[in-house]
This record gives structure tokens, sequence and C-alpha cells, in this order.
């Protein structure tokens, strides 16, 4: 599974990418990974109009604010 935090690498970003990989501790999951995507050309494939946004398994799932980890938690096991 691959987890992307679309964002130009400003705070709320950085907040998205830090709950997102302690969701992924918290489910003790060792074949996801989670990388930040900060190229505006990759981003625009995905046609968000507000970051951070969380992508998982190529689909966007939050976009325009941070999530909680308990909702990423709950993001990531509907598609486990």
């Amino acid at each position: 599974m691959i987890i992307k935090i679309l964002g130009m690498g400003c705070k709320k970003c950085q907040v998205l990418f830090n709950q997102t990989s302690n969701a992924v501790k918290r489910l003790s999951l060792d074949s996801v990974e989670v990388i930040k995507v900060e190229n505006i050309v990759e981003i625009s494939k995905y046609r968000v109009m507000k970051t951070p946004a969380l992508v998982i398994n190529d689909e966007v799932v939050v976009s325009g604010r941070i999530a909680s980890i308990d909702e990423i938690v709950q993001l990531i096991e509907k598609r486990i």
C-alpha cells in the first residue's frame, strides 16, 4: 500500500504527514509506504483543489484539511 501526502511543504502538509506516519505505526503495517509529493505537476494529476491532501492507493480520501490520527487509521483499515 502506498500513501501519499500532497502539498508544497507547508506546515499543514507536514502535520498531515506526521499524523499519517503515526497512524501507520499504530496499525503496525510494515508494508505501507508514506511519501510526500511536493511537485506541483504530480499534485495536479490528482485534481485536488486544496492541499494538504491524503491519497491512499491513488484515491484522494482527504483534501484541504488535516485528518486526525483516528480518522486516518479508519481510512487505512477500510482499504487493507
